[in-house]
């Protein structure tokens, strides 16, 4: 199954070690590639992946188990079952701010490049075509796998979209990726490690791991990233969702924040208590709920789950960005599923797929339904909180499969809870309406709270977030998966947000606001509120100047199908176990925060616009400041 090789422009080495390749599959369809998960015996109902790993003997990395829905994969060690934030490594010499791969092992990555590509020639292989940013604006690609990974693989497919080397004829890949997992035991003491290696034309990720966080999905991330910042475009960190309200309003919001911050809850329903009202949130002094009811919710069509392609031949030029989805297939964490009806229609797909699906850190019984709120149990006996599903987007309900403008981007944050008694950084109101030049420096920090499920923490991260203050993911929260430098993405999202002059800017927390545990109600009101507008539109009278400047302006009133919500929400330092004092303590911890985290992007590279923005945060400017930088557009 070589014949590939002649329509294909690959490096030398990589044509070299393909091949010397004695046995190499190209699947002619997506079910000839899941059925290889169950390895040699495609009828198996179980399947260890397992190596060979010189001075450890055979080594599982996964098991396999064949559900009536699709396949469940678990990993034996409770480290690799999600993305490790510290995993990526540079091995070229172009513009970057990560660690490259020879100040971090003392070596040239060349050798292990070589190593790596002996290695693969030697084992029976799959390789597989896709499209990196999906069938419709994607660049055709490649991927190498161990035969023994055919899930890795299926679930890169499912998520990029499956094509056949027949549908792109001759092509030159933009991007290859490589899995080598037994290298994480015999080069890298057993880490997580994907290494990018970048020239003008071409993107390699070496994955050495089988978790597809850190490669299949944000590693392909990274290759958009490199790709539009040569072209001048951005593959944005965001969902977006069409709302249809009960009049037939419509609107679109683009949401974005760091990991934990939203982007799936965006697309999800209102969750209502049993009697069909709204639980806002809860008291955490004295334990009182706080309700409100709402006859009829919005209509939701997704439009993007994670990857937003913002790409150039999509913008008209009209003051509006257009967005359309960068992936084929969704890789959902499903951690706030608990029981049986919490989203029927989500619960359904997954249960009764039309295709077989790939589910991550979930209970797979052989021959059974493998269920979305069954997770796999870690090492000390609680659930994995990332839970994981590929699923296909036409699986979805009601998804948008077209381009979309937006008309309002939020922005989520994870805020913990503020009192006098505990002053904190959780001061955020439920929504707040900012200028570009706020909008900007939100993303440029993008600040992570406690008890994110999707990675894992470092020892000094987790002892931050303990006590209190924050992590910042960094500019446009797609930084984590970028490999080039944070001045020039902050230059290229600056752009981007001024061109865009016609769009509105809305800041939102979840889980606390001042005293109140809210979860995720507080989006999911301000998205009601927003679109109930049309188009995000909001009267300048509603409108008054945060406490803190950072939080632009609050509104003086909110009122959604005739109910307005309780002022404190809007302003939490009028909570009475909030208060000015708590407020203006917990103001200081943000501010301080953002000036330490701000001052990195002072380089002759930035844009200069950009500089007199951060100049403004740094001398402790007023909201009137950032407004005679870039206008609000209301």
């Amino acid at each position: 199954m070589k014949d590939f090789l002649d329509q294909v422009t690959l490096p030398p080495a990589v044509e070299a070690a393909l091949r010397a390749c004695t046995n190499i599959t190209v699947p002619a369809t997506r079910a000839e590639l899941f059925a290889m998960s169950m390895g040699p015996d495609a009828n198996a109902d179980t399947f260890d992946v397992v190596f060979q790993v010189p001075g450890n003997g055979l080594v599982k990395e996964a098991d396999v188990v064949r559900c009536t829905n699709g396949i469940a994969v678990n990993y034996p060690e409770d480290y690799m079952r999600r993305r490790d934030p510290d995993c990526m490594r540079i091995a070229d010499d172009r513009p970057t701010d990560k660690p490259r791969f020879r100040d971090v092992y003392g070596h040239d990555f060349a050798s292990t490049k070589q190593e790596t590509l002996d290695w693969l020639s030697q084992q029976d292989l799959i390789v597989v075509p896709f499209k990196a940013g999906g069938l419709t604006y994607g660049s055709p690609s490649l991927a190498i796998v161990p035969a023994n990974c055919a899930f890795f693989a299926t679930a890169l497919v499912d998520l990029q979209g499956f094509v056949t080397f027949e549908e792109l004829g001759e092509f030159t890949p933009r991007s290859i990726m490589y899995a080598a997992p037994p290298f994480r035991h015999t080069h890298f003491a057993g880490r997580q490690v994907v290494v990018h290696d970048r020239t003008e034309t071409l993107h390699e990720i070496y994955a050495y791991n089988l978790y597809p966080g850190p490669s299949a999905k944000k590693g392909v991330f990274s290759a958009l990233l490199d790709i539009g910042e040569q072209e001048g475009w951005i593959t944005a960190h965001a969902s977006s969702v069409l709302v249809t309200t009960p009049y037939e309003n419509e609107t679109v919001i683009m949401h974005e924040g760091a990991s934990g911050g939203g982007k799936s809850e965006m697309c999800q329903d209102i969750r209502r208590q049993p009697d069909g009202r709204i639980l806002l949130g809860t008291n955490v002094v004295t334990n009182e709920p706080y309700y409100i009811t709402l006859n009829e919710s919005s209509h939701l069509a997704p439009v993007t789950d994670d990857m937003t392609l913002c790409h150039k031949d999509l913008q008209p030029g009209d003051g509006k960005l257009v967005v359309a989805d960068a992936e084929d297939g969704w890789f959902v964490r499903v951690d706030n599923l608990q029981s049986y009806g919490e989203d029927p229609h989500f619960e359904k797909a997954c249960i009764q797929p039309d295709t077989p699906l790939v589910f991550f850190n979930i209970h797979g019984v052989p021959n059974a339904t493998c269920l979305p709120w069954e997770h796999e149990l870690d090492s000390n006996g609680k659930r994995c909180p990332n839970p994981r599903v590929v699923i296909p987007r036409r699986m979805i309900k009601d998804v948008v499969s077209k381009p979309m403008a937006i008309d309002v981007r939020t922005f989520g944050v994870r805020m913990p809870a503020a009192t006098r008694f505990d002053a904190t950084y959780g001061i955020m109101g439920m929504m707040h309406v900012v200028p570009p030049a706020l909008a900007w420096l939100w993303r440029l920090i993008a600040p992570r709270g406690d008890k994110n499920p999707s990675i894992g923490e470092s020892k000094s991260q987790t002892d931050k977030l303990k006590h209190g203050g924050m992590v910042a993911e960094g500019v446009g929260s797609y930084w984590p998966f970028s490999t080039g430098t944070k001045v020039a993405a902050a230059n290229l999202l600056l752009r981007q947000l001024v061109e865009a002059d016609r769009t509105r800017y809305v800041l939102t927390p979840n889980q606390h606001i001042g005293a109140y545990k809210v979860g995720f109600g507080a989006e999911w009101l301000t998205r009601e509120y927003l679109a109930r507008r049309g188009g995000g539109r909001i009267n300048p009278d509603n409108l008054t100047p945060a406490r803190c400047p950072l939080f632009g302006y609050a509104l003086k009133e909110v009122k959604i199908d005739g109910q307005l919500i309780r002022p404190t929400f809007l302003q939490p330092e009028f909570q009475s176990q909030v208060g000015t004092d708590a407020y203006d303590a917990g103001a200081k911890i943000l501010t301080d925060f953002f000036k330490s985290e701000l001052v990195q992007f002072l380089t002759d590279d930035l844009d200069p616009l950009g500089r007199q923005i951060i100049e403004v945060c740094l001398r402790d400017g007023s909201l009137d400041d950032y407004l005679a930088l870039t206008p609000l557009y209301v």
